[in-house]
C-alpha cells in the first residue's frame, strides 16, 4: 500500500510538472490530486526537489542498467553497441513524460541531485566510449575514427530523438531503433567485414 502511494505521488507529480512546470506546481496541489495528506507526501519524500530528482533518475538508471547488462552479456563490441543503442532509443518511448520534464526542468535540480544524475550519465557515456575502444582494438571498428568524437556523435544523434519522436508517428520505436543501429554500424564497422557477418549482427537480438 505504501509503495502504491509513493508511485502514485511520483506519477501525479510527473503529469503536473509536464503540464504546469516545476515551479507551477505546489506540494498542496500534488497531495490534493493524489488524495493524500502532506504527511503522506513527506513520509515518502523529503521535498519537491527530491521528487524532481527521482523523476529524472528513473530513465537515466534504466539506460545505464541496460548498457551494463549488454556490456556483461556480449563479447563482441559490435553486438554490445547494437544492444546499447537499441535500449537507448527505446527509452524515449518508455519514459517519454519523464524525459520531457527532464529537458524542461533540469535547471531546477539542486546541486547534490544534479551531481548524482551527472555521475550516471558519465558512466553511460564511458560505457559507449569503452565499447568503441574495444571495437577498434579487436578490428571490428574503423581505426581512423576518434573514440570520443564517435561516442559523442552517437550520444548526440540518439538524444535528439526526444525533439521529434511521436508515439503516434509513422514508425514504431522498434523500427526507429533498428534504423539507428543500421546507420551507426554502417558508419563505424571496418570495410572488410563482409555483408554476411553484418547481416548476422543485425539479426541477432540477443
Amino acid at each position: 500500500m505504501e509503495t502504491e502511494l509513493r508511485d502514485k505521488i511520483i506519477q501525479t507529480s510527473l503529469l503536473l510538472f509536464e503540464k504546469y512546470g516545476y515551479h507551477g506546481v505546489t506540494v498542496n496541489q500534488i497531495v490534493e490530486d493524489v488524495g493524500t495528506s502532506k504527511g503522506g507526501f513527506y513520509h515518502h519524500f523529503s521535498s519537491k526537489d527530491e521528487l524532481l530528482y527521482l523523476i529524472h533518475d528513473t530513465f537515466i538508471t534504466y539506460v545505464l542498467d541496460k548498457a551494463m547488462q549488454a556490456n556483461n552479456m556480449y563479447q563482441s563490441p559490435t553486438n554490445k553497441l547494437q544492444a546499447i543503442i537499441k535500449d537507448f532509443v527505446k527509452v524515449f518511448d518508455i519514459y517519454k513524460p519523464q524525459i520531457s520534464v527532464f529537458y524542461q526542468e533540469n535547471i531546477y535540480l539542486k546541486q547534490t541531485y544534479e551531481s548524482l544524475i551527472k555521475e550516471k550519465r558519465d558512466r553511460f557515456k564511458q560505457l559507449i566510449f569503452q565499447t568503441i575502444q574495444e571495437g577498434k582494438a579487436n578490428g571490428e571498428f574503423r581505426q581512423d575514427l576518434p573514440i570520443e568524437i564517435t561516442g559523442m556523435a552517437i550520444l548526440g544523434m540518439v538524444n535528439w530523438t526526444y525533439k521529434w519522436y511521436q508515439q503516434t508517428g509513422k514508425y514504431s520505436i522498434e523500427e526507429i531503433s533498428d534504423i539507428f543501429v543500421d546507420l551507426i554500424l554502417h558508419a563505424i564497422l571496418q570495410q572488410d567485414i563482409n555483408s554476411h557477418a553484418y547481416e548476422s549482427i543485425l539479426v541477432d537480438k540477443g
